[in-house]
């Protein structure tokens, strides 16, 4: 646990008033969520707002609650390490499922996210963490039916990648992700990858 001193707020920068820091936690534009060991221990109203839920339903609770599958929460978690060890640092966008029906909310419907992430202690990166949210369809539901991995490989050609470079982050053939890639074409019936974007982009 974190002795007083190493709670307590920094001094003000001068010229301004003391920052209320747990109020800016609370009110920022993103979802933010303080983790150990992949389980959410605390949460900002944005993200509540974002899931669908209440924050006591989702303090305690695992990150699997939010994703749509269980394979797609341990991939990613396995992707994530050598990264986290390497840098400390994590991005990407990865379909999310909304948890209640809350604020507007339908639950267990999917949308695309863009997530980021900083572990405390690199040498043990999911043992504690501060994660953000950000909500990239607006409230608008993936309507396609993907399967977990065109999901994966989706959220990778959203970040601009090729097919080799998907592969490589993927631990799956180039060959494999232009399949996938095909059948996110035909899906979202995408004449271009750029167009594929913004289909996936408006969900």
């Amino acid at each position: 646990m974190e002795t007083p001193e190493q709670t307590r707020a920094p001094p003000a920068a001068p010229g301004l008033g003391a920052i209320d820091y747990r109020l800016a936690f609370e009110h920022a534009p993103v979802g933010m969520v303080l983790s150990r060991n992949r389980t959410m221990v605390d949460c900002n109203q944005r993200l509540c707002e974002m899931f669908g839920a209440a924050r006591e339903t989702l303090v305690g609770q695992s990150f699997q609650v939010l994703y749509p599958s269980v394979a797609e929460f341990e991939r990613i978690g396995k992707r994530m390490v050598p990264i986290l060890n390497h840098v400390g640092r994590y991005a990407d966008n990865r379909m999310m499922r909304r948890l209640g029906s809350l604020h507007g909310a339908f639950a267990g419907e999917t949308f695309w996210c863009h997530v980021t992430g900083h572990a405390l202690n690199r040498a043990a990166p999911h043992e504690a963490g501060i994660w953000t949210f950000e909500d990239l369809g607006s409230r608008r539901s993936a309507k396609a039916e993907l399967t977990p991995r065109e999901r994966e490989v989706a959220a990778q050609v959203m970040q601009g990648l090729t097919s080799k470079e998907i592969g490589r982050v993927l631990g799956i053939s180039h060959r494999t992700v232009e399949l996938h890639r095909a059948r996110l074409m035909r899906k979202y019936a995408a004449a271009t990858t750029a167009e594929l974007v913004q289909k996936l982009m408006a969900g």
